[in-house]
C-alpha cells in the first residue's frame, strides 16, 4: 500500500485559512470565517468543489513546495520542459495604525523563473457547500463572481479574458492576483501587493522572534507555533482544532468530523504550547473569548462552541463526494450535546498564568475571581458524575479516570490562584475538591496491572492517563509513575513510538489508525521518568510522520505510515512543542541538536 499524504501547506492571517496544493490548487478556503460555506473546497468534491490553479500548458510538470523563512507564506514552485515558475501565496498580516491588518484577502504571486513558462490561471469560485459555481464578471481590472451576497473578487494584472476562459499565456512578468471577499483591493496592484508582502513577512519573523524556545529541534517546534498562530480567530480569541472537516481518521471509516470550532479542552493544549515559548497574547485573546461564552442554566459550559460562541452546532450531512470518496462529509458537530467535565479543570489550570506570572498586572485578572468560583461549583457539581469523555464516546458514559485528573489539577491551580488573591474560601474548596479528585483517580487504580485504567469500573488502558505522569499526578514516585507506563505500553503502544488511544470497541468499531498527540504524550511520558534517550529517539522518530512541509495530521497508521484525519491538527503540533519543550528543559543544552 503506498504512503498517503496530505500534499498541501496553508496560509492564514487570523481571519481565513487557505489550503494550497502542490498543484497550486486551493482547496480549501472558508470566508468570512474558518467555520463559514467554502468558497473552494475541491479537497471535499473535485467537481463540486471549484478550484483555483495556476499551472503550467504542459501537464507534465514537477512541483515544490516551501514556507519563506520563519514565515506563514508558501512558495510553490512549477517545473516543466526546462521551464519553470514560482507562486508565492498568502495572507496579509500586520501592523497598521496600531491594529493588525489581517483583511480576507488572498494574494498569489506568479513569477517567471526560467524560460518563457505558459501558465493557464483558472479561478471557479463556489457557494452553497458547492451546488452553486458563482458567475464571472469582467471589470476593468478585476473579475466580479456573482451568486453571493458578499463581493468576491479577482483583481490582477493578468489578462482577465484568458483567466475568465481558462486559456493559456506566457508569464512574462511577475502577475498579482487577488481574491478579496467583501471589500475588494482599491489600490495599485502590483506595488499595493509587494508591500503587502513585505510587511507580512516581517511581521512573521518578529513573531517567531519574540519566542522564547531551546535549541532541541527548533525548526520544528517554531514551524509548529507558526501553524498554532493561524488557528486563532483573533477577532474573538477561539482557538480551533483544525481548519478542515471530514477528513477521515482512517479510509471508509466513517469518522469524519468537522473540527472548525473551539474546543475549550483543545484551546488549553494550545495556550499551554504558547505559554512554553513565551506568548501570551493569545491567553489574553482566548480568554475574553471564555468570559463571552454562553452557559446551561445551571452555569455549565458545552465542550466546544463556534468561533463567536454560538452554541448550536448541529451536525448535518452533505451529498458532497467526500475527501477521496469518503463519506459521510458533515458540517457541524454533534459533540456539543455531550457532557464533558474536564473542561471545568483546564480552564482554570490556563488560568493559573495570569496569577502566578508577575508580568500580568492586577487589572488584567480582576475579572476572574467569580468565573474561578463558578468552574469550582462545577467540578464540585459533576465530580461524581458520568461522562463521555475526552474521546467523545457517543454511547459509553463512565466515570473517566482523565476528567478527575483535570479534576484535581484544577483543583490544585485554584488553591494557589486563592492564595494569591488572599480568598481563604476558594482555597478551602479547592482544597477539598482536590482531596476528592484524588479519591475518584485513586478508584481507578488496578493493582493487578499497577496502572489506573480508562475510568472507575473499567480495566482498558486510555492514552489519556499518560497525563498522570506529565502533570505530575505521582510528584516524585518514579516507581508509580513507571508501572504505570509500562501497562500503557503493553497495551497501546505500537511501532516507531506510535500510540493508539485505547484498543477497545467504541461506537464505529476499534480503532485503526494511531492518534499523534498521544504518541507525544508517551514521548513526555519517557522524559518525565528519566527514560531521556528514548524520548529522544522517540520525538526524532515520530517527527518524520508529516508531509513535504512539516505539518502533522491528527492520525498516522501504523502500518503505512500514511496521515489520516484532520490535517493540519492542532492537537499534533501542540504535542510536538510540549514535547519538545520538556525535553529540552530536561537537556539544558542550549545548543543540543
Amino acid at each position: 500500500m503506498n504512503k498517503h499524504l496530505y500534499e498541501s501547506g496553508l496560509i492564514g492571517n487570523c481571519a481565513y485559512i487557505a489550503h494550497i496544493e502542490k498543484d497550486t490548487n486551493i482547496s480549501w478556503l472558508c470566508m468570512p470565517r474558518f467555520d463559514s460555506d467554502f468558497v473552494f473546497g475541491g479537497m471535499l468534491d473535485r467537481e463540486k468543489g471549484g478550484k483555483f490553479t495556476i499551472l503550467p500548458e504542459n501537464p507534465e510538470f514537477e512541483s515544490s513546495q516551501a514556507y519563506l523563512e520563519n514565515s506563514n507564506i508558501l512558495e510553490t514552485t512549477i517545473s516543466s520542459g526546462g521551464e519553470s515558475y514560482k507562486v508565492t501565496d498568502f495572507a496579509p498580516r500586520f501592523k497598521n495604525y496600531g491594529r493588525y491588518y489581517k483583511p480576507l484577502m488572498l494574494i498569489r504571486k506568479v513569477e517567471p523563473l526560467s524560460g518563457s513558462p505558459r501558465i493557464r490561471i483558472e479561478c471557479q469560485p463556489v457557494t452553497d457547500r458547492g451546488q452553486v459555481q458563482l458567475r464571472p464578471s469582467i471589470g476593468s481590472n478585476h473579475i466580479r463572481y456573482m451568486g453571493i451576497d458578499q463581493e468576491v473578487r479577482l483583481t490582477s494584472n493578468a489578462p482577465l479574458s484568458y483567466v475568465c476562459e481558462g486559456k493559456a499565456f506566457v508569464l512574462q512578468r511577475p502577475v498579482y492576483l487577488v481574491f478579496t471577499y467583501g471589500r475588494p483591493l482599491e489600490a495599485p496592484i502590483e506595488t499595493t501587493s509587494e508591500r503587502f508582502l513585505q510587511s507580512t513577512a516581517e511581521y512573521w519573523q518578529s513573531w517567531v522572534k519574540s519566542t522564547s524556545i531551546s535549541g532541541f529541534h527548533q525548526r520544528l517546534v517554531l514551524r509548529s507555533a507558526l501553524i498554532l498562530k493561524i488557528h486563532q480567530f483573533e477577532d474573538t480569541g477561539a482557538i480551533i482544532a483544525a481548519s478542515t472537516t471530514s477528513l477521515p481518521e482512517s479510509p471508509g471509516s466513517t469518522r469524519n468530523w468537522d473540527y472548525r470550532y473551539c474546543w475549550i479542552r483543545d484551546s488549553y493544549y494550545t495556550l499551554t504550547a504558547f505559554n512554553s515559548i513565551g506568548h501570551f497574547e493569545e491567553l489574553e485573546k482566548y480568554f475574553e473569548y471564555i468570559q463571552n461564552l454562553p452557559t446551561g442554566p445551571d452555569g455549565r459550559y458545552q465542550p466546544l462552541y463556534s468561533i463567536t460562541g454560538d452554541w448550536l452546532l448541529t451536525e448535518e450531512i452533505s451529498e458532497l463526494s467526500g475527501y477521496l470518496g469518503n463519506k459521510p462529509v458533515r458540517f457541524g458537530n454533534q459533540a456539543y450535546t455531550h457532557i464533558q467535565n474536564d473542561l471545568y479543570g483546564q480552564v482554570l489550570v490556563s488560568l493559573l498564568p495570569l496569577y502566578s506570572d508577575q508580568r500580568f498586572t492586577a487589572k488584567e485578572k480582576s475579572y476572574s475571581e467569580p468565573m474561578i468560583m463558578n468552574l469550582l461549583d462545577k467540578i464540585e457539581a459533576t465530580m461524581h458524575e458520568k461522562d463521555a469523555g475526552l474521546w467523545e464516546f457517543r454511547n459509553l458514559a463512565q466515570e473517566h479516570c482523565y476528567t478527575f485528573l483535570f479534576h484535581w489539577a484544577g483543583a490544585c491551580a485554584a488553591a494557589k490562584i486563592g492564595i494569591r488573591l488572599s480568598n481563604e474560601e476558594m482555597y478551602q474548596k479547592a482544597i477539598f475538591l482536590r482531596d476528592e479528585a484524588v479519591k475518584k483517580i485513586e478508584a481507578c487504580y488496578l493493582p493487578e496491572r499497577k496502572a489506573y485504567g480508562q475510568a472507575i469500573g473499567s480495566k482498558h488502558m486510555d492514552a489519556s492517563t499518560l497525563q498522570l505522569i506529565t502533570m505530575g499526578y505521582f510528584g516524585d514516585d518514579l516507581e508509580r509513575a513507571n508501572a504505570h507506563l509500562k501497562a500503557l505500553e503493553e497495551d497501546l503502544l505500537a511501532k516507531d513510538f506510535l500510540f493508539y488511544r485505547y484498543k477497545h470497541m467504541d461506537d464505529f468499531g476499534v480503532p485503526e489508525t494511531t492518534f499523534l498527540i498521544c504518541a507525544f504524550w508517551y514521548i513526555e511520558a519517557l522524559a518525565c521518568v528519566n527514560r531521556l534517550e528514548e524520548a529522544i529517539e522517540g520525538f526524532e522518530t515520530l517527527v518524520k510522520y508529516c508531509n513535504h512541509l512539516k505539518l502533522f495530521s491528527e492520525d498516522v497508521d501504523q502500518s503505512t505510515g500514511s496521515q489520516w484525519g484532520n490535517f493540519p491538527q492542532a492537537y499534533s503540533h501542540v504535542g510536538l512543542m510540549n514535547a519538545a519543550f520538556r525535553i529540552g528543559k530536561k537537556l539544558d543544552r542550549p545548543n543540543f541538536l
